[in-house]
């Protein structure tokens, strides 16, 4: 069974789209998709997003087998075609191993979307170490750098790509005692609007999506004093799920956001209005 919150049929994902041109210009068929750090939380609803519009999807997981065979049971299970693959997206030789071997299972991938990260501990400065806050920038901008470069030949080839960034609303906010993750996504979102200028020429776009605060399984444990005081703020007045993100990733993903990059969809209940 399918948990609550996850899409299960491409017209979930597009809201009901009534007119066929314009599902069209969200259908994902003969793409394939990558999604890091996608067998759990809001990865795996982007990756059931973009399989139920058609891509081919390759999911990824680090380290708990477990668990991704579990997701990959879950996403088979939504007849959705895709297969899970074990790699550090933070090491060259695990990044190149990965695209590799997704080349050879679904084919190349033409849509990316950069999700894996590490824990995120709130604390004050002078608790950090700088190997922490390297950790950061190790997943948030040494993972795309080294996934693009190793996919730019066939994007480039094919002029057509979709890259897309997870950034947060932190950035925007920029929350107190999450000084690493705020730097970090700072840097994510510098690469993003960098990369959007020098690959536009080629067809291929890149953008970011920035979700608020979603919780997931690794929230499980995390004060309900402080998730009650952040649902307090939530102009929409309700926690988001990890389905919301489904329409947007479709979107960055299409031929509907072709004239769209170096852009951040903040999906986050209108927290960074004011």
């Amino acid at each position: 069974m399918i948990a609550p919150g996850y899409p299960t049929k491409f017209e979930n994902c597009l809201g009901g789209a009534g007119m066929s041109g314009t599902k069209a210009n969200f259908d994902l068929t003969g793409r394939v998709a990558l999604v890091t750090g996608s067998s759990t939380g809001l990865g795996k609803a982007m990756a059931m997003a973009l399989g139920a519009a058609g891509a081919k999807v390759a999911l990824n997981y680090a380290n708990n087998k477990d668990r991704a065979e579990a997701a990959m049971d879950e996403y088979r299970s939504a007849g959705l075609e895709g297969a899970m693959f074990r790699a550090s997206v933070i090491d060259e030789q695990e990044v190149d191993r990965l695209i590799t071997e997704i080349e050879f299972t679904l084919g190349s991938p033409d849509i990316v979307v950069f999700n894996a990260t590490p824990a995120q501990p709130q604390m004050p400065i002078d608790e950090y170490d700088w190997e922490f806050y390297q950790s950061m920038l190790d997943f948030f901008i040494k993972s795309p750098f080294l996934i693009t470069r190793r996919l730019l030949p066939k994007l480039k080839e094919q002029k057509w790509g979709r890259l897309i960034n997870i950034g947060s609303e932190v950035l925007t906010r920029g929350l107190p005692n999450f000084s690493a993750y705020v730097a970090a996504k700072g840097g994510q979102n510098g690469w993003t609007r960098s990369m959007a200028s020098e690959l536009a020429p080629q067809g291929i776009t890149v953008n970011m999506i920035s979700p608020g605060w979603i919780p997931v399984e690794r929230h499980e444990h995390d004060p309900q004093e402080l998730k009650d005081g952040y649902r307090a703020l939530i102009p929409v007045d309700r926690w988001g799920v990890p389905a919301d993100l489904a329409g947007a990733v479709v979107y960055l993903a299409s031929e509907s956001s072709s004239f769209v990059t170096g852009q951040t969809l903040h999906v986050n209940g209108g927290m960074t209005v004011c």
